[in-house]
């Protein structure tokens, strides 16, 4: 068995944006900690796979079926945001600018990496127009989230559906993730059809 400090270490450093730096000072944090905060960790890192699934009709992560977005009655059922990744959904919340129900495609085109139509949840999308009357793409501002949305928008205005695009104000090349609210809520408030 090897040493656990170095282990802890490599696995922290596995995680995205986490460098060998900082995956050292988790590490050394977790061991300054005492072993009941550590269980804690343990535990939560479990929950999180054992107890969290992805919604059967939007693709958000979620403890129940359907997800509380797609169950709340309050919701405007007759607009969908289309969005790449489900933690892209809690931003454009915080925003209060969207009521409606949501759409994740747990990714978005790319060729290069081999990611076409079928590996993205369109079927699903496809499956849940029935009086649905605008699709709001809300793909990220780069290459392929703009592949993504005029492929999308292609697929849906035959449809009859209004298809729009978020408006830019967020940066090109960025993620909705780490886009402020404020921003974020101008680019929905200014969507524009595609």
């Amino acid at each position: 068995m090897g040493d656990p400090l170095a282990e802890l270490v490599g696995e922290f450093a596995r995680l995205p944006g986490i460098g060998p730096k900082t995956a050292t000072r988790l590490a050394h944090h977790v061991l300054r900690r005492r072993r009941e905060d550590a269980q804690r960790l343990a535990q939560a890192l479990l929950d999180v796979k054992d107890k969290l699934v992805y919604c059967q009709r939007c693709n958000a992560i979620t403890a129940v079926q359907p997800c509380e977005r797609c169950a709340d009655p309050q919701r405007d059922n007759r607009r969908i945001c289309v969005v790449e990744e489900p933690f892209n959904i809690a931003p454009i919340d915080r925003t209060g600018e969207y009521d409606g129900l949501y759409h994740v495609l747990l990714g978005a085109l790319s060729p290069q990496r081999g990611i076409g139509p079928d590996q993205l949840a369109i079927a699903g999308l496809l499956k849940r127009l029935e009086g649905v009357e605008e699709i709001i793409i809300a793909t990220n501002p780069n290459v392929e989230g703009e592949a993504t949305a005029l492929y999308l928008a292609r697929l849906l205005k035959p449809r009859g559906l209004a298809v729009s695009r978020l408006a830019f104000g967020m940066p090109v090349g960025g993620d909705i993730e780490f886009t402020d609210e404020v921003t974020l809520g101008r680019s929905f408030a200014g969507r524009r059809p595609l």
